[in-house]
């Protein structure tokens, strides 16, 4: 999906809701454990309830990884049936390795001839530098979504090193946006540091932004939306935990409707604040 195509889809649903597809076989309702594929079956019924609400989904890859090659063909049946909708997809996979693995990986989610997988965007960690991320901004279309600054306690361990009068998440950001563009490339931003996002914006004005941590991880989409919206919202706001487990019982895909409702609601509000 082209940068354009997400920015229209933003504004036609009115909405910047991802929804993280961490589906956990021992949170999902008991009755749809007598599935044939319980996992996708919880799957395809949110994403029924919510389509026309979030513009994206993230499955993140280690919930399905753990059920070893059932987990895989779950993640595949759930990436076939998101392609019928219009939204972004994006594998939460955390990958970044020397190039060559890189090309394995980029090809595993984004060569749909090889692998059965076709998302839009996968994340990937910088650690290792240029040569780990490139092979994956070779791919027409499909975006590298970068770690940047995380929303968990352990950020502090290495984000924050600070050197020159620079914190180590700057020089991230400051260094990788010159290897793809605002085209293909997005960043990771913890909502838990919101208030970080003015920083941010001053070295990515223009790129998006996928940001965790509101819902359960106590992130205020309000703070997100002051300090990260742009002209073009470029903004993907995850909830994970808060729609997907709104409910343990047969009514878990309209409650999870609701939850997603309430954002796709506040989400409406910030955006026509863009055009006022």
């Amino acid at each position: 999906m082209l940068r354009a195509e997400l920015i229209s889809l933003i504004q036609k649903k009115r909405s910047f809701l991802c929804i993280g597809l961490d589906t956990d076989l021992s949170k999902i309702p008991q009755h749809l454990l007598t599935a044939e594929d319980p996992a996708f079956e919880f799957n395809k019924q949110i994403i029924d309830a919510t389509n026309d609400l979030a513009v994206a989904y993230k499955p993140n890859l280690a919930f399905y990884e753990c059920n070893g090659v059932r987990g895989w063909q779950s993640l595949a049946k759930t990436i076939q049936y998101l392609k019928k909708f219009e939204v972004f997809t994006i594998a939460d996979a955390k990958r970044g390795d020397i190039g060559n693995t890189s090309t394995q990986y980029a090809k595993a989610f984004f060569n749909p001839d090889q692998s059965g997988l076709d998302f839009d965007a996968v994340t990937v960690a910088p650690y290792m530098g240029e040569d780990s991320v490139k092979p994956f901004l070779e791919f027409s279309g499909k975006w590298v979504v970068l770690l940047a600054l995380t929303s968990n306690k352990g950020a502090e361990d290495f984000q924050f090193f600070s050197s020159e009068g620079k914190k180590l998440f700057e020089q991230v950001l400051t260094q990788s946006k010159t290897w793809g563009s605002e085209e293909n490339m997005m960043f990771v931003v913890g909502a838990t540091k919101a208030e970080m996002l003015s920083t941010i914006r001053k070295i990515v004005p223009d790129h998006f932004l996928l940001v965790p941590g509101v819902g359960a991880q106590g992130g205020s989409l309000q703070e997100v939306a002051k300090y990260g919206l742009t002209k073009d919202c470029g903004l993907l706001v995850n909830s994970s935990r808060n729609i997907i487990y709104a409910s343990k019982e047969k009514d878990f895909a309209e409650k999870a409707r609701e939850e997603a409702l309430k954002v796709q609601q506040e989400m409406e509000v910030l955006l026509s604040s863009l055009n006022s």
